[in-house]
């Protein structure tokens, strides 16, 4: 199966270069979708110099800010995979994960995969913000359901034609809330499989703050009762 890889890059001068040299280092069938949300660091001038004329590699420009959940959308239009994974700019993910998070959907045991931080043990992370992610995934199992113990992951490895026909229409962070949502709504089995994390801190460029929290408490709400 071909794995198209899912980018949003926002300010990460410090970073791209080193994941994206991950990345093409892992050796499986792939394609990276880079969406550059109009940083205003270095990180354009890098994508440009060491990965515009990769065959891999497709980089798109947003010429304004629109958020995580746009440039995922953005990448995902532009998916020639079977199957797809959001990848963060950062380090906190591990894309040798990649083949292991891969083999449930080869072996046709379910429609999407999450790479669970906290399957096994908590993953390095603040204690805060895994307070935060186990409120939000308990919340988010007594709304729909379900039995996650990861659902704010990056990595969701998920169908490609299954994802377009969720219809995303998140701009934030609070997109790990609606497509968690809308794939138990619909019927499609998420399974879960353990993944290598070291989180990172905001010194270190971590956007995500509170506000997001909160939003993904209303977002959770709002796909309960919404179609």
């Amino acid at each position: 199966m071909k794995l198209s890889i899912l980018i949003p890059v926002f300010n990460e001068e410090r970073t791209v270069r080193d994941i994206l040299t991950l990345i093409l280092g892992i050796n499986i069938n792939k394609e990276l979708i880079i969406v550059d949300d109009c940083s205003y660091d270095k990180t354009r001038d890098i994508l440009k110099e060491y990965f515009s004329d990769n065959p891999q590699i497709k980089i798109i420009y947003h010429q304004k800010n629109l958020g995580k959940g746009e440039a995922i959308r953005t990448a995902l239009e532009a998916a020639t995979g079977d199957i797809c994974i959001v990848q963060d700019a950062d380090l906190e993910y591990s894309p040798n994960d990649y083949p292991k998070l891969m083999q449930p959907l080869e072996q046709g045991d379910c429609d999407a995969v999450y790479g669970s931080r906290f399957l096994l043990s908590r993953k390095s992370t603040a204690l805060w913000h895994f307070l935060v992610n186990k409120f939000l995934t308990v919340l988010g199992n007594i709304l729909f359901g379900c039995r996650l113990t990861d659902m704010e992951t990056c990595y969701k490895m998920i169908k490609t034609d299954i994802f377009r026909k969720l219809n995303i229409e998140s701009q934030r962070f609070e997109i790990d809330v609606e497509i968690t949502a809308k794939l138990v709504k619909n019927g499609y089995k998420i399974c879960e499989v353990p993944v290598s994390y070291k989180g990172r801190s905001y010194h270190e460029g971590k956007k995500i703050t509170w506000r997001d929290g909160i939003s993904s408490v209303i977002a959770l709400f709002k796909y309960k009762f919404t179609n």
